[in-house]
């Protein structure tokens, strides 16, 4: 009994510190970041959970800022990839040279590419070709570079945080369906409304921002990563992410008239895994031990935007992924409903 005990004071601990930290979190934010309240709520849902994210936006909306103020405060190794159409894969995972040895002997030696970081800020990723994109697959998967039959760990915790513009922007390229369902979030970051903008401005030009004190640091988050998957969730709610993620496929007995009629591509089983995850730390983050539906339901969007593909008729009446989350939202039954 004594044991039990002890684990749940154990488990309350660890709630009550993801807690706090949130709001310390929020609060040195604040020194670099105005508004955008719901893309950092998300940002740290993503990274609290261990997954990598895409944030979407266009130009000059602080979405590098935000990831750069991110890695200060968890005090993690930081690298920014810049993605230019030019850009070649070993400029990303590495590439062996050769060297002189002491002796006299030449080998091949792999040095590593800036990939071999905590946190990689890959920005404007969508401005490079598939090929190069494709360098990121690996370690984004498997925490891994393999380079001529060599495999590489990268030091724990990796994240992959990218940013990309939106897709008819001139001089962007789609991301492959392969890279887009590696990432966790697909946050998308607007405008400000007019009064934060004014403070922005009134900020970033009256004085230079304080500088951001580091919070946690590597084990921290590791830390982090294993109290959220420890928490509790009843099976309901996990059928409930399955069969969101179920009903969003076309052509299956379960899957609803509206989405045989406008998409051609739904989630895979990585979106239920996502949206598991994502709630787990979402109950945390708001104080809670456990998981409710809505904490799944304040994650579809997020989960799924970037994995389901509209069709020529949704696009010809006008339908967007958002629209067809929100309905298949209202449509698949939440447990206890």
């Amino acid at each position: 009994m004594s044991t039990q005990t002890d684990a749940y004071a154990a488990e309350q601990q660890a709630v009550e510190q993801i807690r706090v930290g949130r709001e310390q979190i929020l609060k040195e934010l604040s020194k670099s970041v105005i508004g955008q309240q719901e893309v950092v709520e998300q940002l740290l849902l993503c990274l609290f959970a261990g997954g990598h994210c895409l944030i979407t936006g266009a130009p000059g909306l602080a979405k590098t800022l935000l990831v750069n103020s991110i890695s200060k405060i968890f005090d993690l190794d930081f690298r920014r990839i810049q993605f230019t159409p030019d850009l070649m894969p070993a400029d990303i995972t590495g590439t062996e040279i050769l060297e002189e040895t002491a002796d006299g002997r030449r080998k091949l030696q792999f040095v590593k590419g800036p990939i071999f970081a905590n946190v990689i800020l890959a920005d404007e990723i969508n401005r490079t070709p598939p090929k190069t994109q494709a360098a990121l697959l690996e370690a984004m998967q498997e925490h891994q570079v393999t380079a001529a039959g060599v495999r590489y760990p990268l030091e724990e915790p990796f994240f992959v945080l990218a940013t990309q513009n939106p897709i008819e922007m001139e001089g962007t390229y789609p991301l492959p369906e392969a890279q887009l369902d590696r990432f966790m979030f697909n946050i998308w970051i607007d405008y400000l409304p007019e009064d934060d903008e004014v403070a922005v401005v009134s900020q970033t030009t009256s004085r230079k921002s304080e500088p951001i004190k580091p919070l946690f640091n590597g084990e921290d988050v590791l830390r982090f990563h294993e109290v959220v998957r420890r928490v509790p969730i009843a099976e309901n709610l996990v059928r409930y992410a399955v069969r969101l993620a179920d009903c969003s496929r076309p052509g299956r007995a379960s899957t609803p008239d509206f989405i045989n009629d406008w998409v051609t591509w739904g989630a895979g089983l990585r979106a239920a895994q996502y949206l598991v995850l994502g709630a787990k730390a979402r109950a945390l983050l708001s104080g809670r031990p456990h998981v409710i539906a809505e904490d799944i339901k304040a994650l579809a969007h997020v989960t799924l935007r970037h994995r389901i593909l509209v069709g020529y008729r949704a696009e010809a009446e006008g339908i967007t992924v958002e629209k067809v989350i929100d309905r298949l939202v209202k449509t698949v039954p939440v447990p206890g409903a």
